[in-house]
């Protein structure tokens, strides 16, 4: 057993090495709160992780009533009992004093407490004045990554079956309907191929616009792990920024951004030139192989290197590596999937999976990444917009059998187009279409670009607006109901992480006041809505998260996602299970096509794709005339160069990113102790030679701008690439002066202040990877260093610089830079 208390300084704790093909050993980490007797524990509760995507799988330490601290669980195949800094402390915003405890509604300008009763029979019939007046058009759902599974799927029947809008997504769509929408493009249907367990198979990992060290520290624990056994792994690391992955790469790439598609269609090129491919595995399992190889035949490394500012010889190094290993996982994440090319990337990563055969067997993995914990839910439940169970909304014997499931006429499935996407919701909202935005688990006025449109939009008073969540957010403030969520440990649901494992998390105390699971607040809508089946009985039939997930089951039977052979009895006690679950596979599924491509055929694939370069959806004549049997799409794209570049007024790029010690808003992390004092403030990283040769230095206090607005950080010199800034984005405003946004004495500190309204043409998602910016220095740091934690990515570039003080205990250890992988090497070009 591991204690816990030095996870700040040390965010991935001690090794257990292991050698490639051996079983990862078990370690279970434990944090008990200050002072607690471990003998006095009376229960511990069953749960995973919803602070990040691994789905650590761990126990509640219940006394008194009151959760007193969580372990690992040694069982689980995710986790093997490890925890990360998130999973150890994150637990204790549970029971913070600002917690929401009974509903809210504006009344004169001000929001006020009221009564349940109250507050949704005001939803409600603002809702039906709304159906009767502007039709269900008017009304849209922007969810979370965060809920159950259940939650999900009663939201989607609610939106699509009860109001029959076409407006509903998640913030998935900010960090993964990218994956979503990559593997749609090149196998028919979402749902990771890989597993967690090829880390332990693999002779190569790449990662991608991943730092793994501190998106999913535990895998990197086994990464780690492995590093140290026998027959290690090697790494490829494409980041503009000097992190832990880089620091244990063979070959680090740090590519301008932007340039991804470039950089991929070199390492394809490379690939096929010296043919190392599968050609048994392309003709059998493919289609649109002549195509790709034409499209990627001039995109030599030289020709990449000028593109991406990266040596020529280290894109070819890197093209060995990948093309020359036995077993290549691959994952993918922010770096990829926040950019103006961000499909046509994910896709090209496929695509050299396919022409290399690894995929489907052990160590063959592809993983494209989800970033919110329950992402995976949203997509298979439809919250995303999509609809349930990857049915494909452009195919009418789908919707029927949707219609079937839910007992409703297909005509009231809203199908006549695309899904509206979040970004689409916003907009319509801004030109007074949407009228009414209900808004659960999560916080668009600091995560959506350009925030200060964002915030315009939710203060209009022709949109009404209701935010279900566990604080009074910046959101829940432009609020005009405010409804009182519990949270993870005070509910029931289950909960899939980025590789189809599905847990259990149980209730293990009670939520605070008179706050309510997400479900039991959904359920009580519908009730008052009275939403009806064709039959006129009750179109929401279940009344309990068990009874939710059956209902979820019945939907899931037969699609790519079958969760038919999973229980909640099954899920207790034991390691979580991979769908699809089913008679056929009765203890769930470690990898897909492992026998071929399965859900590509134009009968049931989810999707028919879209163009890559424009985004318009492909029409199921023109895709069975590609794909009549079925086969994994080889889809080749062109580089399209970003659609903002530095000038002269703005010479700077910009980039967002996280930390390992916060999620999303910081919500919850922000008041978990250890973690707010690990990275306390926003920072702005520059690296070492613009700070040298801009006269600034470590802990000036500068402003970041462009057309959109500014924000203000310490400076924090590492070794990211010259010409690049990077700033996290987690940091908002509830915890400042004023507490909703920028004013007079309250300058811009969170990111999204300038980050563009623009989105990938395919998957809709927001380019948080591509600003331009200008900075300028508003007082000098004299010695004061950056609020940033030392221990990871924002590591200082000369070690010992940074008093160790800086950014609370997370800088009691520092990194040593690595080096400029971007710097062109003497005759590279």
């Amino acid at each position: 057993m591991e204690e816990s208390a030095d996870r700040i300084a040390h965010p991935w704790g001690g090794r257990t090495p292991y050698g490639r093909h051996e079983t990862w050993p078990a370690r279970v980490d434990t944090f008990l709160a200050e002072g607690q007797d471990p003998g006095a524990v009376q229960r511990w509760v069953q749960s995973a992780s919803i602070l990040h995507s691994d789905g650590d799988a761990m126990d509640v330490a219940v006394a008194d009533g009151r959760m007193v601290g969580v372990r690992g669980r040694a069982t689980d195949r995710v986790n093997r009992g490890r925890l990360g800094p998130k999973d150890l402390f994150g637990w204790q915003a549970n029971a913070s004093p600002d917690r929401l405890t009974r509903p809210l509604v504006r009344r004169d300008g001000r929001l006020v407490e009221t009564d349940w009763d109250t507050a949704m029979d005001l939803v409600a019939a603002r809702s039906r004045e709304l159906l009767e007046q502007r039709g269900p058009g008017s009304i849209g759902f922007y969810t979370s990554g965060q809920l159950f599974l259940e939650e999900y799927y009663t939201l989607a029947v609610i939106a699509r079956a009860g109001i029959g809008t076409a407006h509903l997504d998640g913030n998935t769509r900010l960090c993964t309907s990218t994956a979503a929408e990559a593997l749609k493009e090149t196998f028919g249907c979402d749902g990771q191929p890989g597993s967690y367990d090829d880390f332990d198979h693999a002779d190569v990992v790449a990662l991608y616009g991943h730092n793994i060290a501190e998106t999913q520290p535990v895998q990197w624990m086994r990464l780690l792990d492995r590093l140290e056994g026998a027959d290690p792994p090697r790494l490829l690391c494409v980041d503009p920024r000097p992190t832990r992955v880089a620091e244990h790469a063979t070959v680090h790439l740090a590519p301008r951004g932007g340039t991804n598609v470039a950089l991929l269609n070199a390492l394809l090129h490379e690939t096929v030139r010296h043919d190392r491919i599968d050609r048994d595995f392309i003709a059998a399992h493919t289609v649109g192989f002549e195509e790709l190889a034409g499209r990627v035949a001039h995109c030599t490394p030289r020709w990449a290197a000028d593109i991406c500012d990266v040596p020529a010889a280290r894109i070819e190094e890197a093209a060995e590596l990948v093309g020359t290993t036995d077993a290549l996982v691959s994952t993918v994440l922010q770096g990829v999937y926040q950019s103006h090319q961000a499909t046509a990337a994910a896709v090209q990563i496929n695509n050299l999976h396919l022409i290399r055969g690894m995929l489907g067997r052990p160590g063959a993995g592809l993983l494209q990444m989800n970033g919110q914990p329950t992402a995976q839910n949203t997509r298979e439940c439809g919250a995303n917009g999509d609809l349930p169970a990857f049915r494909n909304w452009q195919n009418d014997d789908h919707v029927a059998d949707l219609a079937r499931v839910w007992n409703v006429e297909p005509e009231t499935i809203a199908h006549y187009g695309p899904p509206t996407h979040a970004m689409q919701m916003f907009r319509y909202a801004e030109q007074g279409s949407i009228r009414m935005l209900w808004i659960s688990g999560t916080n668009p006025a600091v995560s959506l670009p350009e925030l200060a449109r964002i915030r315009s939009v939710l203060s209009q008073e022709r949109l009404f607006t209701v935010v279900q969540d566990l604080f009074l957010t910046e959101t829940a403030q432009l609020a005009d109901v405010v409804l009182p969520a519990a949270t993870w440990g005070e509910k029931t649901g289950a909960l899939t992480n980025a590789d189809r494992t599905v847990h259990l998390s149980e209730k293990a105390v009670d939520p605070p006041g008179e706050a309510r699971p997400d479900l039991d607040i959904l359920l009580d809508y519908a009730r008052r809505m009275d939403f009806r089946d064709k039959d006129g009985g009750p179109l929401v039939t279940w009344r309990d998260p068990e009874s939710a997930f059956e209902a979820w089951k019945r939907c899931s039977a037969g699609r790519p996602c079958d969760y038919t052979g999973i229980t909640y009895a099954k899920l207790r006690g034991t390691s979580g299970i991979q769908w699809p679950c089913d008679e056929y596979a009765p203890e769930g599924t470690a990898r897909l096509y492992t026998d071929g491509i399965s859900w590509a055929h134009p009968d049931v694939c989810e999707s028919y794709g879209k163009d890559l370069e424009t985004g318009a959806s492909v029409e199921v004549v023109e895709y069975r005339s590609l794909n009549p049997d079925g086969k994994a799409v080889l889809k080749a794209a062109a580089y399209l160069p970003p659609h903002e570049e530095p000038d002269e007024e703005h010479p700077f790029q910009l980039t967002t990113g996280r930390t390992i010690y916060h999620f999303h808003t910081r919500t919850k992390t922000g008041r978990a102790p250890q973690l707010a004092d690990a990275a306390p403030d926003v920072w702005v990283e520059i690296s070492a030679r613009d700070a040298d040769r801009l006269g600034l230095g470590e802990g000036d206090l500068v402003e970041v701008t462009n057309p959109r607005g500014s924000l203000r950080g310490r400076l924090r010199v590492t070794g990211i690439r010259p010409g690049l800034l990077f700033v996290p984005f987690h940091y908002g405003y509830w915890d400042t002066e004023g507490g909703s946004g920028p004013g007079p004495d309250t300058p811009g500190r969170a990111a999204n202040e300038t980050t563009v309204t623009d989105w990938d043409p395919v998957s809709k998602q927001p380019l948080f990877k591509t600003s331009v910016a200008a900075r300028a220095l508003v007082e000098r740091g004299d010695g004061r260093p950056a609020p940033a934690p030392t221990t990871t990515a924002s590591a200082p570039a000369v070690p010992g610089t940074v008093p160790a003080t800086a950014g609370g205990p997370a800088a009691h250890t520092t990194q040593a830079p690595a080096r400029f992988p971007h710097e062109r090497e003497e005759g590279a070009q």
